[in-house]
């Protein structure tokens, strides 16, 4: 079958991946990956210049191409604008854009409870379903969707892990409808990584062992490698394949007071 017209930016051959939040952690090294694979990019951050000097970097290395959507994931009005990019056609999503709010459910506002809600599970939803009839006409497309080692093993936070805990479900229950259309979707469940993500939520990561951390890279080269293998849920490092499985093989209750022992949940929201 033909590609979607408009898989390509203008003038351009290459193929187009569209990256929520590139500019920094595990969306950064996925731009870099797929910008060295040949993909030009459709970079979707709320910073402007982060996300220009991201686009300079790119073409001076790899010769890519970008375009920019400068948006915040937290407004309705801008959701629908790169929605209305990914209705377009894009060849690779990866929907790694998501937060979490430092403090205790209830100490939140409504507000703020909504907002993480937005951004980790109805942007996924929204711009999943937006890729993916370009991608099914053409009879091939990947959707990488950001979940988490906290939405496999319960008792990590409240509404952080119940969001990833929906994107591990959405995506597994998606690649069964999705099967034989040439599209691949992957739920990827890191566990702790080196990005800035721990930091801006206020979390204090000091005491953590230094086997449980991951790099960028090898997150997102074991991501690409389960995609190859039409692995649905990748989970990153031995140390969190052997955690995840342990989990599953024992009741959620000692799962969820195993991981409050292993990592301290408490003003996580």
């Amino acid at each position: 079958m033909n590609d979607h017209p408009s898989s390509r930016l203008p003038g351009a051959t290459r193929p187009v991946a569209l990256i929520t939040g590139p500019t920094s952690g595990i969306g950064h090294g996925y731009a870099m990956r797929l910008a060295s694979l040949g993909y030009d990019l459709v970079l979707v951050a709320r910073d402007a210049e982060r996300l220009g000097t991201l686009a300079e970097v790119l073409e001076r290395r790899f010769g890519t191409r970008s375009e920019l959507l400068v948006t915040d994931l937290r407004s309705a009005q801008d959701r629908e604008r790169v929605a209305a990019r990914l209705t377009d056609g894009v060849e690779f999503l990866v929907n790694n854009a998501g937060f979490r709010h430092a403090g205790e459910f209830w100490t939140l506002s409504p507000a703020q409870l909504q907002e993480e809600v937005d951004v980790n599970i109805t942007a996924v939803v929204q711009f999943t379903r937006a890729a993916l009839p370009s991608m099914i006409a053409a009879a091939k497309g990947s959707v990488v969707n950001l979940a988490s080692v906290a939405g496999v093993i319960p008792g990590r936070g409240s509404t952080y892990s119940a969001a990833k805990a929906y994107v591990v479900s959405f995506t597994e229950g998606l690649a069964g409808g999705l099967a034989g259309t040439g599209v691949r979707v992957q739920a990827l469940c890191p566990g702790f990584v080196h990005t800035e993500f721990h930091e801006r939520a206020g979390i204090d990561t000091s005491s953590l062992p230094k086997a449980l951390w991951l790099s960028v890279d090898q997150v997102v080269a074991g991501s690409l490698s389960d995609l190859e293998k039409g692995r649905v849920l990748s989970v990153p490092g031995v140390q969190y394949k052997a955690l995840t499985t342990v989990a599953g093989m024992i009741p959620r209750t000692l799962a969820a007071r195993l991981n409050r022992g292993l990592f301290n949940t408490r003003g996580r929201t």
